[in-house]
């Protein structure tokens, strides 16, 4: 699998993501492996409150498309709650949480976060990045305790 660059430009230091947003996308990588999972997250501008599972309608197991259906629901259930989407979040089972040459060709939401979780180590690892200007940029986050 070709790795993209991942521009060094630190986009936001203070990114908060909720200790339960973070389990819940590793649970839901578990769940889906060895293929891939990808879901839906919710929050407000600089922090991600919850992920919410949605079913991956990819046609091969090694890539990931959000269930339209399940995007739309999970936008509905945010604004109820005062919550808007902040960004996706994708499994690679079997790499890195380092974004592809795929995951830059599909991405189509600038300035949305795309967490990307590995299960090549245990409990597993997420990553954060900002899609901007045609590239992935990291994002370094905190968990509260």
């Amino acid at each position: 699998m070709r790795r993209v660059k991942v521009s060094s430009l630190i986009v936001n230091a203070q990114l908060i993501v909720e200790r339960r947003a973070l389990e819940e996308m590793i649970a839901h990588a578990r769940h889906a492996e060895p293929a891939e999972c990808c879901g839906v997250l919710l929050g407000v501008p600089g922090e991600v409150v919850e992920a919410v599972r949605t079913r991956n309608v990819a046609g091969d197991p090694n890539r990931f498309l959000l269930d339209p259906k399940g995007h739309i629901d999970a936008r509905r259930e945010g604004r109820r709650r005062g919550l808007e989407i902040v960004g996706f979040y994708h499994s690679h089972p079997h790499s890195a949480a380092l974004p592809s040459a795929t995951d830059l060709a599909d991405a189509s939401y600038p300035g949305h976060l795309y967490a990307i979780v590995s299960l090549l180590g245990e409990p597993g690892e997420v990553q954060m990045f900002r899609f901007e200007g045609g590239t992935f940029c990291a994002v370094p986050f905190v968990t509260p305790s």
